[in-house]
């Protein structure tokens, strides 16, 4: 069965859509949790709380739990084990199974820049958050420009499969588009996605909206690969 990946069309700046088998698809990095935290580089969570390993005796088997406690910010995973998988001008597809506790869990993705005030361009290039019982996702340019790409509605204390690709560029000629649960909510191309130092993903809940609250979202076999086939 051909699945789609995102990749540069031939001789212009603009993106296209490209067909991808699955024999050519190859998963980069595995977030299987039953190998612990220590799939991600860190984990930035208050204690109590944190990140930690679940298992619900379901077809799940095990999954990571970050949970956000009231009085906190942000409890997040912090890129992947192995960083040099992330890079320019390449294409990236990220796929995980995640459940929120609530609908308003903010944010639980970022396409995070690497470096901090001066030293990027782009403080979060691709973010996503359930936010009014959906998953919304935007495109920020660089000076902090939010565009707004996508949205879908998001059933908390669901399962639901997300799937990222990001063809990456410190120019405009890169893409992103998101699916949801089999079908494609959000979509850009033309866009810069690499930032100066680099990026990275972050998997969590955070927002200073729900910092007076505590937060769970439960991250299940957060996966990399070259193709969404590879990470579906």
């Amino acid at each position: 069965m051909s699945r789609t990946v995102l990749g540069l069309a031939a001789g212009t700046a603009a993106m296209t859509l490209v067909m991808a088998t699955d024999a050519c698809a190859a998963v980069l990095w595995d977030g299987d949790a039953a190998k612990g935290p220590g799939v991600f580089e860190t984990v930035l969570c208050p204690s109590p709380g944190g990140v930690s390993v679940k298992n619900w005796g379901d077809a799940h088997g095990d999954f990571f739990e970050f949970l956000k406690p009231a009085g906190s910010e942000r409890c997040e995973a912090h890129s992947v084990n192995r960083p040099e998988l992330l890079r320019n001008d390449a294409t990236l597809w990220f796929g995980w199974g995640s459940m929120t506790k609530t609908g308003n869990a903010q944010t639980v993705f970022q396409w995070k820049s690497n470096g901090t005030n001066d030293r990027n361009q782009q403080n979060y290039p691709v973010i996503m958050k359930v936010e009014d019982s959906r998953l919304k996702v935007w495109y920020v340019a660089p000076g902090e420009r939010w565009v707004s790409i996508g949205s879908a509605p998001w059933a908390p204390e669901s399962w639901h499969s997300v799937q990222l690709g990001i063809t990456t560029s410190s120019a405009d000629a890169g893409a992103a588009e998101v699916w949801l649960d089999g079908s494609r909510i959000a979509r850009r191309t033309g866009i810069r996605t690499w930032d100066d130092l680099g990026n990275k993903p972050r998997w969590g809940t955070y927002g200073s909206t729900v910092s007076g609250v505590s937060s769970t979202n439960w991250i299940d076999d957060p996966t990399l690969g070259d193709t969404r086939g590879g990470v579906d």
